[in-house]
């Protein structure tokens, strides 16, 4: 008998090695998916360059290979695509945004309608620093920000409304520095080189990737900047530099905190920390991507990846700032 049922289990172990599936290896948690990116501004800005040279080129470096599209969600300075992406995405990794490098200050000066907190967006990193600066148009005969202080007319200069570095960086130039300026606003960054291109104001502040096209054709050229420089800035004057007020530099110096965070890329708060590897190591990958290095500089734009650690360091220093400061600093910062 035993022998009986010993033969009748090695005949069922025989037969099962034809008719038993064999289990299947756990696709990709991205394969087949569409991940969308909020971008906080209109189409044709530097955020929305960047947003889509990144699209084309992350794909290739997520296994499962998603699709990429991008969703402009305008508005009070990228505060509504922010909004979007803090409350109502679902933190699954298929929703992603990038918005004004200027939000954490919307935060620190308790504007109302922010409803997100920076700190527990799951970060994942940035394209790169954004150098601010002032462009003239190269008609004018302002060559040097000391033309531009002997003035005795206004300089008119176009931005796309308060919130952003267009806005922020001249106002804080007229009321820091005494730089007689008037601002004039414009639906969007592409309206306001619109505006440059025909003459109607004197120039824009704005990152020195965003301007780079225009002083490349000799559109406008650049007379000052931030603290944080670039590749092709490093000669100007630097904002700080020229007050010796210690409250001033501090402004100046919380302003350029914005510029080192540069091109921001979060995820929904709660995002699961295995999604976010992946994520987080698709962005180190695509970054550093020749095909997209060629791309971003046919675009004008220089790709420098900086990890979420160093943007979360960042945003504690400027949430850290002594109350006087913050409080001089709300003065001048709008949206």
């Amino acid at each position: 008998m035993r022998r009986f049922f010993l033969c009748l289990l090695v005949a069922f172990l025989s037969l099962s090695v034809f008719i038993s599936p064999k289990a299947p290896l756990a696709a990709p948690y991205y394969e087949g998916k569409v991940v969308k990116i909020v971008v906080g501004y209109k189409p044709g800005g530097g955020y929305d360059r960047m947003a889509r040279i990144l699209a084309k080129h992350i794909p290739k470096h997520i296994p499962g290979k998603p699709s990429v599209l991008i969703e402009n969600i305008e508005g009070a300075g990228s505060i509504i695509g922010a909004n979007q992406v803090y409350n109502i995405a679902k933190p699954d990794g298929l929703t992603l945004g990038t918005f004004n490098r200027a939000l954490p200050f919307a935060q620190l000066i308790k504007l109302e309608g922010v409803r997100f907190d920076m700190t527990k967006f799951s970060w994942i990193g940035s394209t790169g620093v954004e150098g601010t600066v002032l462009t003239i148009r190269s008609d004018l005969p302002y060559k040097t920000f000391d033309d531009l202080r002997k003035a005795k007319e206004p300089i008119i200069l176009g931005t796309s409304g308060a919130g952003v570095s267009d806005y922020h960086f001249p106002t804080l130039l007229k009321e820091l520095l005494g730089l007689n300026v008037k601002l004039i606003i414009y639906p969007s960054s592409a309206d306001t080189m619109l505006a440059v291109e025909r003459k109607e104001v004197d120039g824009r502040a704005g990152s020195y990737s965003s301007m780079k096209p225009f002083i490349d054709r000799g559109l406008v050229h650049p007379v000052i900047r931030g603290r944080v420089s670039e590749k092709g800035i490093e000669h100007l004057p630097v904002n700080e530099d020229l007050t010796t007020d210690k409250k001033a530099k501090a402004i100046f110096t919380m302003f350029s905190a914005a510029d080192l965070i540069g091109r921001p890329y979060v995820a929904p708060p709660g995002t699961p920390i295995e999604v976010m590897s992946i994520l987080r190591e698709a962005f180190v990958k695509a970054t550093k991507d020749p095909e997209l290095q060629e791309d971003a500089k046919k675009n004008k734009m220089e790709v420098e990846y900086i990890s979420h650690e160093e943007i979360l360091k960042i945003i504690n220093f400027t949430f850290n700032q002594p109350e006087d400061i913050v409080k001089e600093f709300s003065k001048y910062i709008k949206f």
